[in-house]
């Protein structure tokens, strides 16, 4: 019984070190959220359903401060790669896709202050 109970708390032990050792934010991720996105960001009109979808899925993998910060982080730098982006379009994606996403969509967001 005591090496069941030890056995245990091992396991427990090793599936929140493994756990805490995943980034759950990459920007590879986010990019891919996001590239449905582009049409909308560099010519304006109304973004597709899977751009908000892809909206909605960072939302989803940005629960923590530190996700939110590194999902800002992801965001600005996909922005930046895009120079015909619009900021005013940008900054209008979440609510256009009727997503409460506490990341700003803007190549100029200070992400530390999130």
């Amino acid at each position: 019984m005591k090496g069941a109970i030890i056995s245990v708390l091992v396991l427990i032990a090793i599936v929140v070190m493994a756990d805490q050792g995943q980034a759950a934010v990459d920007c590879k991720t986010v990019d891919q959220a996001l590239v449905p996105c582009v049409p909308y960001l560099t010519g304006g009109g109304t973004p597709t359903g899977a751009c908000c979808k892809g909206v909605s899925n960072i939302k989803d993998m940005s629960v923590t401060p530190q996700d939110k910060k590194d999902a800002c982080n992801c965001v600005k730098a996909a922005a930046n790669r895009y120079p015909t982006l619009k900021d005013e379009v940008a900054q209008a994606l979440p609510v256009k896709c009727n997503v409460q996403l506490d990341i700003p969509v803007s190549r100029t967001t200070n992400c530390d202050a999130i």
